[in-house]
């Protein structure tokens, strides 16, 4: 069994958060140290204090300098107030300098309209060792289906892969660079063994998804990510 987590008009009490910030960077190997440390000790600290933020984790890249941080927050309505404004706008010199030369710089802020966890799995799912992230661009006339099948479908096949833990899903309501407007993230503890497994070639086979394949946007954008140091906690 599954626990299942649908509920009317998708509004409902969140896993963690009910919303995220999603952001890249990608720093120069010359300075990917003075980077890290400055993360770890400046920026995300920075913000964990504001009222509001609940946690954060970093992720990397496997494949490239990359690096990821995902952010719980209690509201997408944090992010306006003063104090994260503040910080914002107001970085201090080394903040200013990281900012100004990482590269692939992405920022996304979804509010979580569905989770799925495996049987017996609670939060803690959060804290496995890899995610994998999905991005599409969903026309308005296609999300109730879209939505449907990757809520009742899709992600309850993907959970029968004993490596699989979490699926959530969020509605983007900004971001930079791709205009994006859903976004999945999976939470697994092998990567290798969830994406080669039978479960999920079985999810990615049925006459639900074959049909929406034959959509042009049903185009996602994948990426993996592995974690990188320790929970930040506010």
């Amino acid at each position: 069994m599954i626990e299942n987590h649908v509920y009317k008009n998708r509004r409902r009490q969140a896993l963690r958060g009910a919303t995220i910030l999603f952001t890249e960077m990608s720093p120069d190997e010359d300075w990917e140290d003075d980077f890290n440390h400055w993360y770890d000790t400046h920026h995300i600290p920075a913000r964990t204090r504001v009222k509001g933020f609940i946690g954060a984790q970093r992720y990397r890249d496997p494949d490239r300098p990359t690096y990821l941080a995902v952010y719980e927050i209690a509201k997408e309505d944090v992010l306006e107030c003063t104090d994260y404004q503040k910080v914002r706008a107001q970085p201090n010199a080394q903040t200013a300098w990281m900012l100004s030369n990482v590269q692939n710089y992405s920022r996304y802020i979804g509010n979580e309209i569905f989770y799925k966890l495996q049987d017996g799995a609670d939060d803690t799912a959060l804290d496995e060792a890899y995610i994998y992230a999905v991005f599409f661009s969903v026309p308005d006339d296609r999300a109730e289906e879209f939505n449907k099948w990757y809520d009742e479908e899709h992600s309850s096949m993907l959970l029968e892969c004993p490596e699989w833990k979490a699926v959530r899903r969020f509605e983007i309501t900004d971001g930079d660079p791709q205009p994006w407007t859903h976004l999945a993230l999976h939470y697994l503890s092998d990567v290798k063994a969830a994406l080669s497994s039978t479960e999920r070639e079985a999810a990615s086979n049925t006459e639900w998804r074959k049909k929406l394949m034959q959509e042009s946007w049903f185009q996602g954008s994948t990426h993996i990510y592995e974690a990188f140091g320790n929970r930040f906690t506010a």
